[in-house]
């Protein structure tokens, strides 16, 4: 009692005892204030009526988590005790994380169904439309389970013509939903895929959990490529059918949603052809008396007379444009000389050469004997030149 301890010295002399007492432990209790760091660790708290305490699971550990945990979320923890010094406080050190039972999981579901149906992931409005004919298909599944094999099956009898890509995914347990949301995403950036089936066998709620995850739901939501579901047996249901583009009852049916019915293609065909056949033969039928009625009208029985009848017509209809076309020369002709004779008569120089002249003062003509003007000199202009005179006052 007499010694005296540093802070540092008692909290490790705390953790010491806490560790090794508590090395191994399981604990019940409900999950609050859940938050998944972006460093993959993840932090809460476990608590129950009386008590609560602190809980971490590193990335790595989480990874074998094969669902999401939630607020509310009561679930069975097995860890170990451990001491934080910097802050004093104890805190479990996660292992393992398993719901409480099959309830807890159902509400689970059916709160992530609530808020994402709030949000419109839902909706009709949303769905992208199925293509009926399909050139390359993805799908994302077990590569080694039934349901691939199933799916292979059905496009091989229904539509052999289709290409099968698949991107190869757990789809139970631990880290499935995560590589489900991969195998859409690298899908998507293919660019050529027309069509996702993402899917699985049936099994129980927890075997189908990882389709009932958020990143799931929201993968598909964000998918540029239409998703079929095609998940569990005909009464299963998860997240995942609700906010696909179309929901399948099972893996197989999935498929023949996927893929039109080669034998249902070729029986068009055969239907389309000898409809068609019918019908051109009809077309050929019909056109070949409409053709035979006008070869035997009056114009196929004289059609020399009818061209020469045109041509008559013709001819008159030249000569008439030709005969006007001389009359309307011969006129503007006698115009032009009538004009030209006009000119040649008011032609300056003949009527100089006839003994006129013309008076100019300032350079301009004079032709009135009051518009000459005393004391400015007076150009007569001759035939055969100019005369300049002055011109004194007049009397």
């Amino acid at each position: 009692m007499n010694t005296v301890l540093s802070v540092s010295e008692l909290t490790n002399s705390v953790k010491l005892i806490l560790e090794d007492s508590f090395e191994s432990v399981k604990i019940i209790g409900e999950i609050s204030n859940f938050k998944a760091h972006f460093s993959g660790h993840w932090y809460f708290t476990l608590k129950d009526e009386n008590a609560q305490i602190n809980c971490t699971m590193w990335k790595g550990i989480n990874n074998y988590v094969f669902f999401t945990p939630q607020d509310g979320m009561k679930v069975v923890i097995t860890g170990r005790i451990t001491v934080y010094p910097p802050r004093g406080t104890y805190q479990l050190d996660c292992r393992s994380i398993k719901p409480a039972g099959v309830g807890e999981l159902q509400a689970a579901y059916e709160k992530l169904k609530s808020d994402l149906s709030e949000e419109g992931l839902f909706d009709e409005e949303n769905k992208k439309e199925i293509p009926k004919f399909p050139q390359k298909i993805g799908i994302v599944t077990a590569i080694d389970g039934a349901a691939l094999r199933d799916m292979i099956s059905v496009a091989e009898r229904r539509y052999p013509l289709t290409e099968l890509v698949v991107a190869s995914s757990r789809v139970q347990g631990e880290g499935a939903a995560g590589e489900i949301v991969d195998g859409i995403e690298s899908l998507n950036k293919a660019g050529d895929i027309d069509l996702i089936i993402a899917g699985r066998g049936g099994g129980s709620l927890e075997d189908l959990w990882c389709f009932n995850e958020e990143i799931v739901a929201r993968a598909i939501f964000d998918s540029e490529v239409p998703v079929i579901s095609a998940v569990g047996h005909e009464i299963d249901f998860t997240i995942a059918d609700f906010v696909a583009d179309l929901r399948a009852p099972t893996p197989s049916a999935a498929m023949e949603l996927a893929t039109p019915d080669i034998n249902e293609i070729f029986a068009f065909i055969d239907d389309f052809s000898y409809t068609t056949t019918e019908k051109i033969n009809e077309i050929i039928s019909n056109n070949r008396v409409e053709i035979r009625n006008i070869l035997n009208s009056y114009g196929f029985r004289s059609p020399a007379d009818l061209i020469r009848n045109k041509a008559q017509f013709m001819d008159s209809l030249i000569y008439k444009i030709d005969s006007e076309i001389k009359i309307k020369i011969q006129t503007n002709r006698s115009k032009v000389e009538i004009l030209k004779n006009k000119i040649e008569a008011n032609d300056l120089t003949k009527i100089l050469k006839k003994g006129f002249a013309i008076v100019k003062q300032k350079n301009s003509f004079v032709t009135r004997s009051e518009k000459l003007e005393t004391g400015n000199p007076v150009t007569l202009q001759f035939y055969d030149g100019e005369v300049e005179l002055d011109y004194g006052e007049k009397k």
